[in-house]
């Protein structure tokens, strides 16, 4: 077992801003505590300084037993590493020093064959040996097993671009819950997995003995696996933290009590105030016609200053509001037509049509080609007309086909991106970018730009860059852009990922009102249910439309 203390925490920001403030609270052993807020608040911040990658400038972390830490971006992974780097990103630290060790002497040995290579690379494989890697191996290859269908020498070697985002998850997720390390820290954990997926990972938290602290939005996961919830909220001062002793079931009502109590307590104390202001007023008038009043005078000015230095209770944490207003346009009454379409290597031929104004989920385990589908739909179908040309400047990978898939006649499709992955946005900053304008988005001056993005709670981020904003801010960012675009079919690869309750609630009303037609690959139990019609992707290879959700779909059946 072991626990982690979080003490008089503060942060600030480069650019001076106070980010934490004095956040204070404890995960103690065996708890499953819930880190929550609005995004950009600073729960990942938080994680990084708890897992040593930043340093306080005020306060102090303590806990005990080894921490595995899970980043927010496992499932985004888009570089050449290999399914062997990411489970030794998550191993221990010995563990990671010695793979080091023992590549480099591997690396020598090939350049060169004499006895004190030889040696080195002996001693290399003693103290790799030595720290546990031979035991860990074993470990991964249960894991590679357990979350691909493989074995760990099949796939060692594997880029772990190949692997589907769920698949990354689950197979950090193996290794970390099946680890040695007695605490956990899991950065939106159940991103990219599929409903089995969240489900496994549910009944995993429940069962596990580790201590587990984790960010996450899901209201399902949050209800099922939470023993406390920490809530990171928003200040003027800086961005402190609420410890809710209880479950999520019993997580708003209290919310709500706290707020009417701040409220009370702030309306009690306005009143005393303007009681001791008025009294000390009183005297001073009488002072100033008889003597003997001084004294009660200076005694109401000093109750009056004793209790403004006492300071007014804590303020009222500030909610966010996010609005969007997503347009669209009209177009074509059929706005997309599959015919025999079949994703090669992925799902058997399968036809389809999608009506103007009609909200489709396609669901359906990871790795089964949903997300090929929305990027295949998202370039213009089989043989794009200029119409057809995607929104923005982000350049959509191709996907291989055979059969026909044709957009409507003006529909321009909008593409969210599920891995946040828009090279066009790296290194610019969000006014740059709303600025400058792209082919299909007019630009715009400072202020207009500035009533935009507060419009989606990112104001305060104007001068940031894209790639340095959080998952959730990444997302609305996203949405602002699609927004603004003139998309008349928004293609949303699991959308709802990284957005907080109150954003996703927001799309939700944005969707509602999108004058369009609406694509999106989901594993969200709870935005699912505002959707028409549902296209599953099933295990068997096939395509089909059921009426209702299909949560249960495994997966897809084919050689890996």
């Amino acid at each position: 077992m072991g626990h982690v203390d979080v003490a008089g925490v503060g942060f600030e920001l480069p650019d001076g801003r106070v980010l934490l403030d004095d956040v204070t609270f404890r995960v103690g052993d065996g708890a499953k505590v819930a880190l929550v807020g609005a995004n950009g608040s600073g729960k990942t911040t938080l994680t990084r300084i708890i897992s040593g990658d930043l340093k306080p400038h005020s306060g102090s972390i303590s806990r005990s037993g080894g921490l595995g830490v899970m980043r927010q971006f496992v499932g985004s992974v888009r570089d050449s590493s290999t399914v062997r780097d990411l489970l030794l990103g998550v191993a221990p630290e010995a563990i990671q020093q010695a793979a080091a060790k023992l590549d480099k002497a591997e690396q020598k040995m090939m350049d060169a064959d004499d006895e004190k290579t030889q040696l080195r690379y002996a001693q290399a494989v003693a103290d790799w040996g030595e720290v546990g890697g031979y035991d860990a191996e074993v470990l991964w290859d249960v894991c590679t097993t357990a979350a691909l269908g493989v074995p760990f020498d099949r796939c060692r070697w594997r880029e772990v671009k190949t692997l589907s985002g769920g698949e990354q998850k689950r197979l950090v997720l193996e290794a970390l819950l099946r680890g040695p390390d007695e605490v956990l820290m899991l950065d939106e954990p159940d991103n990219y997995l599929d409903v089995p997926g969240k489900r496994w990972l549910e009944d995993q938290l429940r069962t596990s003995d580790k201590t587990v602290l984790y960010i996450s939005h899901d209201r399902e996961l949050l209800a099922n696996t939470a023993t406390r919830i920490v809530t990171v909220e928003l200040g003027a001062a800086g961005n402190t933290a609420w410890t809710h002793g209880g479950g999520f079931a019993t997580y708003h009502e209290a919310r709500r009590h706290r707020f009417e109590r701040f409220e009370e307590l702030r309306k009690r104390w306005d009143e005393e105030h303007a009681k001791l202001r008025a009294q000390m007023l009183m005297y001073k008038q009488k002072a100033a016609y008889n003597s003997d009043m001084a004294s009660r005078y200076r005694a109401s000015q000093t109750r009056l200053r004793k209790f403004e230095e006492a300071g007014p209770p804590q303020a009222l944490p500030r909610e966010q509001k996010v609005s969007m207003r997503l347009t669209g346009g009209r177009t074509g009454k059929r706005a997309v037509v599959c015919t025999a379409l079949e994703l090669t290597g992925l799902m058997k031929p399968f036809d389809l049509e999608v009506w103007y104004g009609e909200r489709v989920a396609v669901l359906g385990s990871n790795g089964s080609g949903k997300s090929h589908f929305l990027r295949l739909l998202a370039n213009g179908g089989s043989d794009p007309d200029v119409e057809h040309e995607p929104v923005g400047d982000v350049q959509i990978p191709s996907v291989a086909h055979t059969g026909n898939a044709k957009l409507g006649a003006r529909v321009r499709p909008g593409w969210f991106a599920q891995t946040h992955e828009h090279p066009e946005l790296v290194g610019r900053t969000l006014l740059e970018i709303l600025h400058r304008g792209d082919d299909h988005r007019d630009g715009m001056g400072r202020e207009l730009a500035s009533r935009k993005l507060d419009r989606y709670e990112l104001a305060h981020a104007a001068e940031q860059t894209f790639d340095s904003l959080s998952g959730g801010q990444q997302a609305r960012f996203q949405i602002l852009l699609l927004e603004l675009s003139g998309a008349t079919l928004l293609l949303l690869d699991e959308p709802t990922d990284n957005l907080d309750v109150e954003s996703a609630e927001a799309l939700e009303e944005g969707l509602d009102s999108f004058d369009g037609t609406v694509l999106a690959v989901t594993h969200d139990r709870w935005f699912a249910r505002g959707f028409d019609r549902y296209l599953v992707f099933g295990a068997d290879g096939s395509v089909y439309e059921p009426d209702e959700p299909v949560w249960d779909e495994g997966r897809v059946e084919r050689a890996r």
